[in-house]
Order: structure tokens, then sequence, then C-alpha cells
């Protein structure tokens, strides 16, 4: 499917909603187990809040925090930041209060909104500070120091106009230092993103969707501002559903499911992926890591009316760039080392490839990007420092991510995602990538999520491989790669784990499997 470049809507983010708002006012925007809420009731729920919020920082509003875990408070709270004409700021009560101080003083937050678990702790680390805390339910604990509650008085009659350059929202990634950089996106990066996906996918008020990302991952905004645009119902999609996944989706009437790859394994080890389980869902998207083909291909079956496709696109290029669509008969011979591709980026988006040396390389290298959706910059401009790379006299984002351009008589221009340009180590002077060990482990009887890891020993660094599925003798293993792998790049160790962890955004957590393997090796 081919969709021409977008024509910008020239809407803020929260005039997206408003859109929604205008074809089903009485419709569902929001479910969470037994609750729901009609696109009039957030509408003017957060018109009160805004108010609320305007009232009680004077001054300047310039960012509200939104301090609540996957409950109203943050999804009404998102809205009412922007309707406020404020950006809004996702932070998680999950987080160590020292990183979150450490976003709300980079994000210069002026007030935050909190859920009833939130706003008491919030007041004892001190991190609300002199900034009022809207606590909008009446009946959550308190009171802590600096609330206010919503006073029906204050509420705005409209939202608060915005522009295109203003910024919608500030999110966070690692830093390789442990300092997160915080990502501030426009309304205009997200409104191309918004114009040509409402396209491509033509969400509608008859749409469900999965709503499985924390708001502090900036594919939850995806889940919002795309089913609210259309009119569509956003359906909390709590952990336990993945008990019985098939069962969700059907009780729910879910028509789109958008989740990180990972997820695919937690249903499969559930019996979810029988074939034709899920008839309900016409869209299945994935991001946020490597789509794998066995995992395309199980999801597929048991999701047999619905388009499966793989999108790919770091924060700072405002939630995905590319795309590429499965399709059953054609994308397994495109896989690349079991590696469902990324495609092609963006019509509105130009990229380029560097190699050695920073210079281009038109085959193989280093994923970089330009174009509307390209953020500016950090917070901190230090943190720009070999972020970006001048070519032809524009500014690129460095993604990261090693790519390969496809070959033109067969992937017409598609990528392939080979690695993180941080996940290749070496081994005795050896470049190694750990997703070709993965992939080869992958292929193992009886293994079915692999991660390797780089590992230091007496000195020496050293490779570790963690994997789920049927117990192995790891010393078997090992010599099943060393039947697949040069010498240098077979792991000297291998431990079965139930599941490999995950981190705040769903993503395997990699961190913490070397620090597993560091111990390991220690003992």
């Amino acid at each position: 499917m081919t969709v021409a470049a977008e024509q910008p809507s020239g809407r803020a983010l929260h005039e997206w909603f408003s859109r929604g708002l205008a074809a089903a006012p009485e419709g569902v925007a929001l479910r969470i187990g037994d609750r729901s809420w009609t696109y009039a009731q957030m509408h003017e729920t957060a018109l009160a809040w805004a108010g609320t919020l305007r009232a009680a920082a004077p001054d300047r509003l310039g960012a509200v925090g939104i301090l609540a875990a996957q409950t109203p408070e943050c999804y009404i709270g998102i809205l009412a930041a922007l309707y406020a004409g404020a950006a809004a700021v996702p932070l998680s009560p999950a987080f160590p209060p020292e990183r979150t101080a450490m976003m709300t003083t980079a994000a210069a937050v002026d007030a935050f909104v909190a859920d009833g678990r939130s706003a008491e702790p919030l007041s004892r680390t001190g991190l609300a500070g002199p900034r009022p805390v809207l606590l909008p339910d009446p009946d959550a604990a308190g009171p802590a120091a600096n609330t206010v509650r919503t006073q029906p008085s204050r509420a705005l009659t409209r939202p608060s106009p915005a522009q295109l350059g203003d910024v919608a929202y500030i999110l966070f990634t690692s830093g390789s230092t442990g300092r997160p950089k915080g990502v501030p996106i426009t309304h205009g990066n997200v409104d191309h993103f918004l114009s040509y996906n409402q396209r491509r996918y033509g969400f509608t008020p008859d749409d469900v969707c999965s709503q499985t990302f924390a708001a502090t991952f900036d594919l939850a905004m995806f889940d919002m501002f795309m089913a609210w645009g259309a009119g569509a119902t956003l359906e909390f999609t709590p952990v336990h559903a993945f008990i019985a996944l098939p069962e969700f989706i059907e009780r729910t009437k879910m028509t789109v499911w958008f989740s990180v790859p990972s997820a695919i394994s937690v249903a499969r080890r559930r019996g979810a992926l029988r074939p034709g389980a899920m008839p309900s869902l016409r869209w299945s998207l994935f991001c946020g890591e490597a789509l794998m083909r066995q995992d395309a291909e199980d999801w597929q079956r048991a999701a047999d009316r619905s388009v499966v496709e793989n999108l790919y696109g770091p924060t700072e290029l405002t939630i995905a760039c590319s795309s590429y669509r499965w399709q059953p008969g054609h994308s397994p011979a495109q896989c690349r080392s079991g590696v469902v591709p990324i495609g092609a980026t963006y019509p509105s988006l130009r990229y380029v490839l560097i190699g050695q040396h920073d210079e281009p390389d038109p085959v193989e290298g280093e994923l970089c990007v330009t174009g509307p959706q390209m953020f500016s910059g950090y917070l901190d401009p230090g943190d720009d420092t070999n972020r970006f790379v001048s070519h032809e006299g524009h500014r690129w984002y460095r993604t990261g991510d090693r790519v390969r351009r496809g070959e033109a008589d067969g992937a017409g221009g598609v990528l392939h995602y080979l690695g993180r340009i941080d996940h290749q180590v070496k081994i005795r002077g050896y470049r190694v990538e750990l997703a070709e060990i993965e992939h080869a482990a992958r292929s193992l009887p009886g293994v079915q999520d692999v991660v390797a890891v780089a590992v230091r020993y007496m000195d020496i660094l050293e490779l570790a491989l963690f994997y789920s599925g049927a117990q192995l003798d790891p010393a078997d293993m090992i010599v099943a790669l060393a039947q697949r792998l040069p010498d240098y790049m077979v792991p000297r160790w291998a431990w079965r784990v139930d599941e490999l962890p995950l981190n705040v955004n769903k993503k395997v957590d990699r961190r913490a499997l070397a620090d597993m393997a560091a111990t390991q090796v220690t003992h």
C-alpha cells in the first residue's frame, strides 16, 4: 500500500481530540475495566481541570507533570495540560523519586496532576516544592501540601490555542551518563505523524484500540491520539489481559492491537496464538524493538483477518518514522537473520545511511533521518553532542541503529534493521553483532526468546546468553552454537530464565540481564 506524503492538518495535538469529539460526542473515548468516559465527558472534565491549573499557577504554566499510573488522571490529565496551553510531561509513580525530580527540573514543570496514590508521596519527597498539585479525585488520600481541587467555576470555556511550533509534550529517554534526556515534541511534529497515519490506517468511531504502553513511552501517544483523532475507543489493556488475550479481545470487541513485539512471546506462552483466535482484529501493529519473523507469522495466524505491520522510530523522530506491511507469501524471504524489515520511511521524511568517518554509504550504515517529525534538540543542549550529522545542508538525527538497504530487485527500497550500534561489541579484536548470536541461538530446538550480553570476566570481555524455553544443557547449547558461529562469537555461558525481564516500557531489559551476568560470573 502506498500513501502519499501528507499535507499536515495544522491541528494542535488537543485538536485531534476535538476531531474525535465532533465525530462521536457520545461515543466512548476511554475505557478502563468496567468504567468508561464519553468524548463529551472527557472534554468537559479536561476543561475543568485545565481551568483549575491555570488559576493555581497564574504567573506561569509552561509545563504540567502528570504523575499517575494508567488511571483517569493520567489520560484526562494529559488532555487537560494541553487544554491549558501547557506541555504535558508524563511521569511514572514507579520511577525512583530522584529520577522524577531530575525530569521535573529539566522540563521546568510548573504544576502537577496526580492520582490519589501519587499526590502524597509527591509532597512527602519534596518533588512538588511550591508547585500546585491538582488532585482531581475527591475521595483520594490526602490532602497533601499544595494540593488543589477542581473548581467548576474555574473551568475553561474552550481549550487554549497553541501554535504548531509550541511544545506539546516532553518525554525522557535513557542517557548514557545515567541522567535522563528530555525530548520536547512540538504540535507540528506530531501533527505530521497523525496526519499521515490517520490516512494510512483509516481508524473510525467503530474501532476499539488497545492501550498497552505506559504514558512515559512515546508509543502511548499513538494509542491515545490515533484513537481519539478518529472518535474511536481507547481500551486500557492491563498486564493480566495476557492470561486470556483472545477472550479479552473478544469481550472488548477490539479491532486495533498495538504493542511491543515482546508481547507476542507472552501471548504464545499463554497459549493465545491459536489459529484464528483473534478474529475481530483488523490491524496488528508492533513497534519498540525488533520484530522476529516467527513472531510475525504466529501472530498473523492467530489474527488472520488483520493486517500486521512493523513500525520503527525513536522518540526523537515522533513516535515512528517507517513501517513495513507483512505479507505472508512474500515477507518471510525478506527477513534477514530472522528479523522483519522496518520498511520504508514516511514520504515526508528523508534518510541517509552514514558509514565510517561519517560519510554516506549507499548500502549499510547508521540510519539518519530528517524531516518535519524530527525534534529540534534535547532540553539540555549538551545532549545534542554526536546526536546529529550535517549532510547536504541539512541536519539529520542519528538514530544509533544500523540498517541495510534492500536489494533493488527484491526489496524495493525496504530497510533492514541490523541492530543497535551500541549492541556491537569487540571480542578478541573482532566486531560482534549481538543480534547475530541471538538469531543463531533462537534456531536451536526448544529455545523461545534469547538475549546475548557482553560481560567482563577476569579483565576480558566475554559473551553470555540468557534464554527462555525448554531446559537445555548449557554445554550442549554452546557446542551447537559453535557449529553455527565463529569461535569468537560463541558465548562462554548460557543461562535459562522463565521469562526475560522487561523494563517499564515492556522492552527486554538488557541492562538488567547484563547485571545478572556480571553477578553470575563473579560467584
